[in-house]
């Protein structure tokens, strides 16, 4: 069973235990997101930014045939640091085979999901999630790719609030909204009516529903998961202002880049981080310092989040 596989951190196990708020993070940006140091900067910066709100961060991964909820200092310096290739990207999908391998294996969001809920944790942060690929429903002229990122399927089954900053911008992001609504996913813009863009922050897209701070979006969030009708609820929470792209920059680095894939031929799981690192290139860096801020953002505003939550539950036991 996957209790078993499971080793919560004391920490996390006690705030758990005493109804403290606590916050689920994922590992595949330590790993396969940034290079190093700043894998490691971003992981620590979002570790602290969890802490300064009073909850307890639980970063989530995979090693030796069992997910760790909740790493020390060293599992972050041992991930951040670990030669390309040795570090497996678990997935619902490939959940089996990553404990099934040994060693250590990085938690997407839909793995880290599945770990973080098993334990009792109600609230993650990320930095985007995945979506529906461009081409994926295929076209006019184009075969269909069915390339369609599992975060997706598991917002649906896992009650959980995501915290990010809006589906990752090389996506096709009218249909990965069109997906959770049939999955019955909520899909909640914090202090505007538009979408979050990602790297942006606007996706020029009006988001399904709108709330005005963190303390409306813990109203709703308490809602969707104190009916027991199962599904998580995406929480979507702009880049800071200061580390936003424009909206046109942004647009045209994403337009850029996704049509070179074709003729590089990059497709597949090597797709994501291609676009991400051409995107960088395009934007002479600055793509990756909205990423690294949304990050740490989004860690934040989850930490008040857990907060305000398990403050209510506290009240309606009392």
């Amino acid at each position: 069973m996957l209790i078993d596989r499971l080793f919560v951190h004391p920490e996390v196990a006690a705030a758990i235990a005493d109804g403290r708020a606590v916050v689920a993070l994922e590992s595949t940006l330590i790993s396969h997101g940034l290079p190093y140091p700043a894998n490691l900067e971003v992981a620590t910066a979002s570790e602290a930014a969890v802490r300064l709100t009073g909850a307890v961060p639980a970063t989530v991964a995979i090693r030796e045939g069992r997910f760790l909820v909740g790493l020390d200092a060293g599992d972050l310096e041992a991930l951040a640091t670990a030669e390309a290739g040795t570090v497996q990207k678990a997935a619902r999908p490939t959940l089996t085979t990553a404990l099934a391998a040994g060693g250590w294996a990085a938690t997407t969001v839909s793995a880290t999901m599945i770990a973080a809920h098993a334990a009792g944790i109600r609230v993650f942060a990320t930095g985007g999630i995945g979506g529906v690929h461009r081409g994926a429903l295929g076209g006019a002229e184009a075969t269909p790719t069915f390339d369609i990122s599992s975060d997706l399927e598991e917002l649906g089954r896992t009650p959980m609030a995501v915290v990010c900053a809006g589906p990752k911008a090389i996506l096709d992001v009218p249909a990965t909204l069109e997906y959770l609504e049939t999955r019955g996913v909520p899909v909640v813009a914090v202090g505007q009516a538009d979408l979050p863009g990602f790297y942006a922050r606007s996706s020029g897209i009006t988001a399904p529903s709108s709330v005005v701070d963190v303390d409306a979006a813990a109203e709703i969030v308490a809602m969707q998961l104190g009916l027991g009708i199962g599904g998580g609820i995406l929480v979507c929470v702009p880049v800071p202002a200061a580390d936003a792209l424009p909206e046109d920059v942004a647009r045209a680095a994403v337009e850029q880049a996704v049509a070179e894939t074709d003729a590089q031929g990059v497709h597949g799981p090597a797709l994501t981080p291609w676009l991400l690192g051409r995107i960088a290139e395009l934007t002479e860096g600055a793509s990756v310092r909205a990423n690294t801020a949304l990050i740490v953002n989004d860690a934040r505003f989850a930490g008040d989040l857990a907060v305000l939550l398990a403050t209510r539950i506290a009240h309606a036991g009392a």
